[in-house]
C-alpha cells in the first residue's frame, strides 16, 4: 500500500493531474445518466428518443441484432473491467488511484455508445391511456431513479464513482476502503443500486419493442452481474457477508426477523 510519505513525494502537478482525471470522469458519468434517464423520459411519453443514427434502414431482424451487439459490447466492458484479476492487471498500467474513474469513464463511453447507436423497432407492445395508471407508471419511474441515486450516497457516492480516491490521493493521503457497513435501504434490500435501474427501466406507459429488449436484456445482465458480485463479496467479506446475505434480500426488499443487527454491507453495485 502507499504510505503518506511515498505520497507527498509525487509532484503536486503529477497529483492535480490524477485529480482532474477523476473529476471529469465523474462529470461525463453524471451526464450520461441524465442522458438515460432523458432518453426514458422521451420513450415513455413516446416521443422520439435522443439517438439519432439509424443504421438498420426498417429491418427490425437489423435492428434487433445490432441493439444486441451494443447489450453485448456494454456488458462485456461492465464484467471484464469489474472482475478482480482485470484489476490487479489494470493497475499495474495506470495509477492505483485512478482505478475507479477509469472504470466509470470506460462505463460511461459504453453507455453513451449504447444509446446513441440504439436502433427503433417501432412495434408498440403496450400503450397506456388510463390518466390515472398513467400517473402511478410515472410515479414509479421516478421513484425508481431516485431511489437509485439515493442508494449511491448510502454506499459514499464519490467512493462509488472514484472521486474519493483522486481527491485524497491529490490530498497526499493514503486511500482507505469503507468497511463492511449497512445503511438505509441496505438494511433491507442488499442491491437497491440494481433495484432502482431495474424499476426505472420497466415503469413505461409506452412500450416499443426496442424498449422492451433495452429492459430485457438490461434485466439479464444486471442478474449475471449481481451473481458474479456476490461471489466476489463472499470472498471478501466470508461469513459475515454469508449472513447478511441470509437476512437481506437482494433486488427485492424484505428481511428477516434476527435478533442482532449484524452490520452488513460495503459492496460497490
Amino acid at each position: 500500500m502507499t504510505t503518506n510519505k511515498q505520497l507527498t513525494q509525487v509532484s503536486r502537478g503529477k497529483r492535480f493531474i490524477v485529480l482532474f482525471y477523476g473529476i471529469v470522469a465523474y462529470a461525463i458519468a453524471m451526464l450520461t445518466i441524465l442522458y438515460l434517464i432523458l432518453d426514458l423520459i422521451l420513450y415513455n411519453a413516446g416521443k422520439q428518443p435522443l439517438n439519432s443514427i439509424s443504421l438498420n434502414q426498417g429491418s427490425i431482424f437489423s435492428a434487433l441484432c445490432i441493439n444486441l451487439i451494443l447489450v453485448f459490447i456494454f456488458g462485456l466492458q461492465h464484467s471484464i473491467m469489474a472482475r478482480p484479476n482485470f484489476k490487479k492487471w489494470w493497475m499495474q498500467k495506470i495509477p492505483v488511484v485512478a482505478e475507479r474513474s477509469t472504470y466509470v469513464l470506460f462505463s460511461a463511453v459504453a453507455l453513451v455508445t449504447l444509446l446513441y447507436f440504439w436502433q427503433p423497432m417501432q412495434t408498440t407492445i403496450w400503450s397506456v391511456n388510463n390518466t390515472a395508471l398513467k400517473y402511478l407508471i410515472w410515479g414509479l419511474f421516478a421513484w425508481g431513479w431516485i431511489y437509485f441515486v439515493l442508494a449511491t450516497f448510502a454506499i459514499n457516492h464519490f467512493d462509488l464513482f472514484g472521486l474519493r480516491q483522486v481527491y485524497l490521493y491529490w490530498k497526499g493521503e493514503t486511500y482507505q476502503e469503507f468497511p463492511f457497513m449497512k445503511r438505509w435501504m441496505y438494511n433491507f434490500n442488499r442491491h437497491p443500486i440494481q433495484t432502482g435501474i431495474l424499476i426505472g427501466i420497466w415503469a413505461t406507459p409506452y412500450m416499443q419493442l426496442e424498449h422492451l429488449v433495452l429492459s430485457t436484456t438490461f434485466t439479464f445482465y444486471i442478474l449475471i452481474g449481481i451473481a458474479l458480485e456476490e461471489q466476489d463479496l463472499i470472498r471478501l467479506y466470508g461469513e459475515q457477508y454469508q449472513r447478511y446475505r441470509d437476512e437481506v434480500g437482494g433486488l427485492f426488499p424484505w428481511k428477516k426477523v434476527t435478533g442482532n443487527r449484524e452490520q452488513g454491507t460495503g459492496n460497490r453495485e
